[in-house]
């Protein structure tokens, strides 16, 4: 409360930062996370464009390129676009098979979020998809000392609502009408992370991710989801006992 008796925000010590991030290798030990590049493109195209890869792309603002040049097109876009920071995910097969960007980048305040995930098949429900993500939370949360890390998602991406619930998001409600996508009216739901929630949530993942969580089949025996539950309050702010 201050001097005139309103209700004001806790103080903050935060302090900006100069600059936004920059491109950088993030390591792990399933997948490597490196500068998009257009030498990415054809792999990328080889693992996200195939005849049944379509439905892939239903909730991106562009359809799948039809060759690999029109991919390398599409490299280009993100490389010129400055409000995008854009990684390849490339596994342990030394292939891409997956990108995902940093994008609305306020170093002021200290915002980021991780914006068009895309996994190829392959990739999807792996231990090297869900390290993937962490890194680029881990970069920006630890790294980079930013105070808040955004997931979005068309409200209709089920597996995405999902996504973000399992690597502990809270989500923080739906921007109606939000925008247009291919001609169609997009709900956009919103979900966070911010520094004060990123310490226990990371020790969950790294629990997680650790080699003794799986067993010689490469079974998870613990789910992530199950580990994030009790962090992440529902939709109406009740945190599970």
């Amino acid at each position: 409360m201050n001097e005139f008796g309103q209700l004001v925000g806790d103080p903050v010590e935060w302090k900006p930062r100069l600059l936004p991030p920059e491109p950088i290798t993030l390591t792990g030990a399933e997948v490597v996370l490196e500068p998009l590049s257009v030498r990415h493109a054809a792999a990328i195209f080889a693992a996200l464009c195939g005849p049944g890869d379509r439905p892939l792309w239903t909730y991106r603002p562009t359809e799948p390129p039809h060759d690999v040049d029109q991919m390398v097109a599409l490299v280009e876009v993100h490389l010129a676009a400055a409000e995008l920071v854009t990684f390849a995910l490339v596994p342990r097969s030394g292939r891409a098979e997956g990108i995902a960007s940093y994008t609305r980048i306020e170093p002021a305040t200290g915002q980021v979020e991780l914006a068009g995930v895309l996994f190829s098949r392959r990739l999807q429900q792996t231990r090297a998809a869900t390290e993937a993500v962490h890194l680029a939370m881990r970069h920006a949360l630890d790294d980079l000392g930013y105070r808040r890390f955004e997931w979005k998602c068309d409200s209709l991406n089920e597996p995405s609502r999902r996504a973000a619930r399992r690597f502990g998001f809270r989500y923080e409600g739906r921007f109606r009408q939000h925008m247009i996508t291919k001609g169609r009216n997009r709900d956009t739901d919103w979900f966070s992370v911010t520094d004060a929630e990123w310490p226990p949530i990371r020790a969950v993942h790294e629990r997680w991710l650790d080699p003794s969580n799986f067993d010689a089949s490469g079974r998870q025996r613990v789910s992530l989801s199950s580990l994030t539950a009790p962090l992440v309050p529902d939709s109406h702010g009740r945190t599970p006992l």
